[in-house]
């Protein structure tokens, strides 16, 4: 397998064609589970891990799989990944489980993974297909963690649930703590936090361009 092929892919997924900024996908749990680190945080894993071994079971069974229930079969092997996430949050982190609510079901139908399902692990070896899959939930996690450390850092005021904000003003010699942003901890906010991030990016990116073309 060359490493310059393992390179572009991770190259695609984390900058050049991230899932987020550039594609636009999975923007329902970009709002929903972003107001709180730790909930992105296990929100980004589980979907990483449905990708990674969905990807790799399709490209397992590319040659096999009729054309015509490809679609289904994808969908069937997607959920079955997402019933273990489920059932393992259930078990091991019952509270985050029940913050996360419906949302981890919803990873069945999320266009980033069905995305790489057909664009990259149909035509493509198991391998570098779960590799792939890995890096495109990375490519997912980065920008939703970078929002959630803003969104909860203003809305509440934390960072992994422990106070941030409010030593922070008593240091600066503020007579007051942290008010808090609720504007940032609700959907409104995390359109407006993901805003701010693909311009960021993007500008970023066509700056980039233009100085490689110079």
């Amino acid at each position: 397998m060359p490493k310059k092929k393992i390179s572009e892919v991770m190259y695609e997924n984390l900058w050049k064609n991230n899932p987020v900024t550039v594609q636009i996908l999975g923007i329902c749990s970009t709002l929903a589970v972003t107001n709180i680190f730790m909930n992105t945080l296990i929100m980004g894993l589980g979907l990483t891990f449905v990708t990674a071994f969905s990807s790799f079971t399709i490209s397992l069974m590319r040659n096999i799989i009729p054309p015509r229930v490809r679609m289904m079969v994808q969908t069937l092997i997607i959920a079955s990944f997402v019933v273990i996430v489920d059932i393992s949050l259930k078990a091991y982190v019952p509270d985050i489980s029940r913050a996360l609510g419906p949302y981890v079901g919803l990873i069945i139908t999320n266009c980033i993974i069905m995305g790489r399902l057909e664009a990259f692990a149909s035509s493509n070896p198991p391998v570098l297909s779960f590799i792939d899959g890995i890096w495109s939930g990375i490519g997912y996690s980065w920008v939703l963690l970078v929002i959630a450390f803003g969104r909860e850092l203003l809305g509440f005021g934390t960072i992994f649930g422990y106070s941030v904000m409010n030593p922070l003003m008593h240091r600066l010699g503020a007579s007051e703590g942290w008010i808090q942003w609720s504007f940032m901890i609700m959907a409104p906010g995390g359109f407006f936090m993901l805003a701010i991030f693909i311009w960021i990016a993007n500008t970023f990116a066509k700056t980039k361009t233009v100085q490689t073309q110079k």
